[in-house]
């Protein structure tokens, strides 16, 4: 096979694996109702798994939850979902997540994302921005819990932190960077 036709069925098959990989997130856009059900389950979630989170939910200046995010992929992965911000415990918008990679990776996972703003400036900021891309628009700091199973302490200085939680707890060697956030209209 000569080069053309090589690069070429390189093209196809990675639009057939982008094609298979975003089905999942387009297939299904959830109403207001169906979104705020999944952020509480989610929010409950993590209360019930992950010692010491409600203390820093309850010191959030906001919370933007993405309930049952689907990260699948063959070598080309995508991940995406939607969620709420609630502020002060109520809906204050609705938004889509979404990134995708390429690398040695195949399967798939569901997990919840909740990023929690401690810092005003920092929601505000998020607030009014129209796109926001982490690690670019705003750093997010993943919590992770110490050898005694608490949270590390440390890392609620920053304007933003975030818990990821899978089937078992928080998930450990994942990241945000790169995600693109999108406030949706409902």
């Amino acid at each position: 096979m000569n080069n053309t036709a090589a690069t070429s069925v390189r093209i196809w098959f990675c639009m057939v694996v982008l094609l298979f990989i975003s089905a999942p997130f387009a297939a299904h856009a959830s109403t207001a109702a169906e979104i705020d059900a999944k952020v509480d389950a989610a929010l409950g979630r993590l209360k019930a798994e992950v010692p010491g989170s409600a203390t820093v939910l309850a010191e959030a200046k906001g919370v933007l939850v993405f309930a049952e995010v689907i990260k699948a992929g063959f070598v080309i992965a995508g991940e995406g979902g939607e969620g709420a911000l609630r502020i002060g415990g109520k809906t204050n918008g609705y938004y889509s997540i979404f990134s995708g990679s390429v690398g040695f990776q195949a399967g798939g996972q569901k997990r919840d994302i909740i990023m929690v703003f401690l810092d005003a400036e920092a929601l505000k900021q998020f607030r009014a921005s129209s796109g926001w891309k982490a690690g670019v628009d705003g750093n997010i700091t993943l919590i992770d819990t110490g050898a005694s199973g608490t949270i590390d302490t440390a890392t609620l200085k920053k304007p933003i932190v975030a818990f990821m939680v899978g089937q078992k707890g928080l998930m450990a060697g994942v990241s945000l960077d790169g995600s693109k956030i999108t406030k949706l209209d409902r």
